[in-house]
């Protein structure tokens, strides 16, 4: 699918290029790459405070209402801890209600998802329930899921998301307790899944989804967890197994799709970032495997691996500025 000319920026080269075509006029052109490199003016400003401020705020008060448990524990009834974390979270979810739909409803509303966790925790100790850690977690992310779903607040889906990964890696150790590569196969899986599915409707004009950050932070829960085993694989290829071996083919895989998604769908530098200090890790990584296997038996051996290694770093990242420059430049000219 090709490129959407609307999706590109406004930079000055596209806008010259438009102009020597025709498309602009010369008071059009003037007009146009002012308000490419303008500064944001003093409204833009204030939104930025404003919601940064309300961001800080909020996590403020959610540490200062948890560490307010963590000293008074002893001394608080447990009718008192329950009344006191159902009494904020009661407060925050009328005060979603009564903000509505705006920033500091969203807030206030993941500040009652994040308060519910403390309660179930209040509940389970109180009353000693039994119940495994990561049965807390998954509690949690169901009791918070209709919430999530009202919100449209991408800040409460990721909120979503790491719970369910909390849940997955706790019930990882208790229940399976088994060693390999599984887990960050399974990890990458659902990362990758809620990844996708934000690139997609993104891409089909959902409004809360527009903002690049949510994206690239699943981009990077989904990359990482590949990129362990692919790194141990690299690091010790005698002791491959088939997960290890799944895990580098996707994420080879996945590297190859993402430079399809910026050629073909978006403009993404980020990713493609992201992808290029994959390689460099997995090369370097193979490098010194195959460095230090070579030269251990004198120390002058040793200082002349170390010496090979670091030039294969300096020549891995310099091919990866020039190939991300050039991306650039041909993002520019496109």
């Amino acid at each position: 699918m090709p490129l959407d000319p609307l999706d590109l920026a406004a930079t000055p080269e596209r806008l010259h290029a438009l102009a020597e075509a025709g498309v602009l006029s010369p008071e059009a052109l003037e007009r146009a790459s002012r308000l490419a490199v303008a500064t944001p003016g003093p409204a833009a400003w204030r939104r930025f405070l404003s919601t940064t401020l309300l961001g800080f705020g909020s996590l403020l008060v959610l540490s200062g209402v948890i560490y307010f448990f963590a000293f008074n524990w002893q001394a608080l009834h447990r009718f008192g801890k329950l009344g006191l974390v159902l009494a904020a979270v009661t407060g925050a979810c009328i005060a979603a209600w009564r903000l509505g739909e705006g920033l500091a409803g969203q807030f206030a509303l993941l500040f009652a998802a994040v308060l519910v966790g403390p309660l179930l925790a209040i509940y389970g100790q109180a009353y000693q329930t039994g119940a495994d850690p990561y049965g807390l977690f998954l509690g949690w992310a169901v009791l918070i899921l209709p919430w999530v779903v009202l919100a449209r607040f991408s800040p409460l889906w990721l909120w979503l998301l790491l719970l369910v990964d909390t849940a997955l890696i706790l019930y990882w150790d208790q229940v399976v307790d088994r060693d390999g590569p599984s887990l960050f196969l399974t990890l990458a899986g659902i990362n990758g899944v809620a990844w996708a599915a934000t690139e997609e409707f993104s891409r089909r004009g959902v409004a809360w989804l527009q903002g690049r950050w949510l994206p690239r932070v699943l981009a990077m829960m989904t990359v990482l967890p590949l990129l362990g085993p692919s790194v141990m694989l690299a690091a010790s290829p005698k002791d491959a197994d088939t997960e290890g071996v799944v895990a580098l083919c996707l994420l080879v895989g996945l590297m190859g799709a993402v430079y399809l998604f910026h050629r073909r769908v978006r403009p993404e530098l980020f990713l493609l970032t992201l992808c290029a200090l994959c390689a460099v890790t997995l090369i370097t990584t193979f490098g010194g495997y195959l460095l230090f296997k070579q030269f251990r038996s004198a120390d002058l051996e040793l200082l002349g691996a170390y010496f090979a290694l670091g030039l294969l770093v300096i020549a891995q990242m310099g091919l990866a500025v020039w190939w991300l420059r050039a991306e650039a430049r041909d993002e520019e000219e496109a």
